[in-house]
């Protein structure tokens, strides 16, 4: 376990980067092309609902369902060194996901 701990390391740090440069490019084109109207307006309201509560409520889910799983880990008294945490911890963020999915469904279809 010890040796993947720079890896991971590296993984991160270069996924951050690609994440904050492609955040970064997406929010300038939209706003070019917002500011050459070659937006409608209803496209225009659509950019802006992206970046509403449902972002929050979805990382709030996943950070309460992660969080979750590790407690479970923790109280089953789990190591690293076996798989079942790691599906445990997937299943719990799964669940997350699903509840988000379900929550967004319902507020579309109203």
């Amino acid at each position: 376990m010890q040796e993947l701990i720079p890896i991971i390391a590296i993984i991160s740090v270069f996924g951050s980067t690609i994440l904050f440069v492609s955040t970064l490019t997406n929010y300038s084109l939209k706003r070019k092309l917002i500011d050459k109207d070659m937006v409608s307006p209803e496209t225009i309201n659509l950019f802006k609902k992206q970046n509403s509560k449902q972002s929050a409520l979805k990382w709030g889910l996943l950070v309460l369902f992660g969080g979750l799983g590790l407690i479970i880990i923790d109280a089953m008294g789990l190591d690293g060194d076996e798989a079942m945490p790691y599906g445990i911890e997937a299943v719990c963020i799964s669940i997350g996901f699903l509840i988000y999915y379900a929550i967004v469904k319902k507020d579309v279809e109203d």
